[in-house]
């Protein structure tokens, strides 16, 4: 089964919690504390895997998880870091976020590449000891790792791209120029999925062609299947345009000539103006009219014309020397360049955002950025809790609740933690 589009969610490992612990040995009075910190979360890494050419598996398995962080433990002893989860997809895979669409990867050359990244692991009671705070009884919890749904997306790397109407020859012609064994058959949309083949030109000089199958009026609109396979010419550095000269089906080579390029123009302008080479197959079919009517139609729009019989091998040879000298002046095939993710201006209002209600007599305040905050607190600590107390200050949250009538003895609710007001 051919797939090239594909959606799922990855999560890079959560940091490991630091620990609390304090120097314990004989002889030793007041060791201090000596809490390690917790290890980083494990990274998503996507790496292209050349025995791959289909995104099929993704199609069954949507959720891909890093592992986690371990926490830390005494005597400073570090927690292990999450081992990394490598995800190997086709080459020519593109990243894009689900929610915003922006490219995150491309994923065409041999360097893996982190999609999302583990969370940082949090600080032992060691760093926070001061002279005047000699037995913190509290740490840092592990940073959450980076989590999103993710668009794959598989453009095939070939430089040059095989298009044409059903049935016109564009199987046998790349089954006679490479070692692809497409199905060949005479009726219409017998190639259901993309076929990559390699075409030697001399020692050391080759070039990929991809067959694009069901290419018709209407596919940039999602008629046929050529909707579906559109985006695999995306890369193709040339097109050869394959149209039947001979006319045996009752089409006329011109009118099929213009309603590809016009698909081609709707589903991405900057394709239709590619380089493009016309071949003119099925001449062994055609009258030496019909062929040099077209020859003069194509000419006057200036493009490459070659006449060949896919089917007997004649004019094959000149067609590829003259796609490689094409090739040979254009640039690469297209990578594309990661865009970065929008930047948010960092300010008290963004980064401390709360809401609150009161229900029942209760103040529920509403502030998913405490979690960080209460994860790191000891209530059993009191520097811990003039920590946490600082942070609801700073933040405006005590103002908040002041202006809203709150009494002492009420109840607050953060993050199902509840406790008396006392101001």
């Amino acid at each position: 089964m051919f797939v090239d589009i594909a959606k799922i969610k990855i999560k890079a490992g959560d940091g490991g919690a630091g620990a609390v612990s304090f120097h314990r040995e004989k002889y030793v009075a007041a060791g201090g504390p000596d809490g390690g910190d917790g290890g980083r979360g494990g990274n998503v890494v996507f790496k292209a895997d050349t025995h791959l050419s289909t995104l099929v598996d993704f199609k069954y398995r949507k959720r891909y998880f890093a592992q986690n962080g371990q926490p830390g433990s005494a005597k400073k002893c570090s927690g292990k870091m999450g081992e990394d989860l490598v995800i190997n997809v086709p080459k020519g895979t593109l990243i894009k976020d689900a929610e915003s669409g922006r490219i995150i990867a491309d994923i065409s050359t041999d360097e893996p590449v982190i999609v999302a990244k583990g969370g940082r692991g949090g600080w032992g009671n060691s760093h926070f000891a001061t002279p005047t705070r000699q037995i913190p009884r509290f740490a840092k919890p592990g940073l959450p790792g980076e989590e999103f749904e993710v668009i794959l997306e598989l453009k095939l790397l070939a430089d040059v791209g095989l298009v044409g109407f059903p049935n016109v020859g564009k199987s046998t012609f790349i089954s006679m120029c490479s070692a692809a064994k497409p199905v060949i058959a005479n009726y219409h949309f017998t190639t259901l999925t993309p076929v990559l083949g390699v075409v030697k030109v001399d020692a050391g000089q080759s070039f990929v062609m991809a067959d694009i199958p069901g290419l018709i009026e209407g596919a940039s609109e999602g008629v046929g299947l050529g909707h579906e396979f559109l985006r695999h010419v995306d890369r193709c550095r040339l097109t050869l345009h394959v149209v039947d000269v001979s006319g045996i089906e009752g089409r006329d080579p011109k009118e099929d000539f213009e309603i590809i390029n016009r698909e081609l123009e709707r589903f991405n302008p900057e394709i239709a103006h590619r380089p493009q080479i016309v071949i003119a197959n099925k001449c062994d079919l055609a009258t030496e009219e019909q062929i040099a009517d077209f020859k003069a139609f194509i000419e006057e729009k200036g493009q490459q014309f070659f006449a060949v019989s896919a089917a007997t091998r004649q004019g094959v040879d000149e067609v590829i020397y003259a796609v490689w000298q094409a090739l040979e002046k254009l640039p690469p095939v297209k990578i594309y360049e990661a865009e970065p993710a929008p930047v948010m201006e960092i300010t008290p209002e963004n980064t401390r955002k709360f809401d609150i209600t009161v229900q029942d007599g209760v103040y529920i305040v509403d502030a998913p950025w405490l979690a960080q905050v209460l994860g790191s607190v000891n209530m059993d600590d009191y520097e811990s809790l003039q920590y946490f107390q600082r942070v609801l200050r700073s933040s405006g949250i005590i103002d908040k609740l002041l202006e809203m009538g709150i009494k002492e003895g009420d109840t607050v609710s953060i993050l199902d933690f509840e406790f008396d007001f006392v101001n």
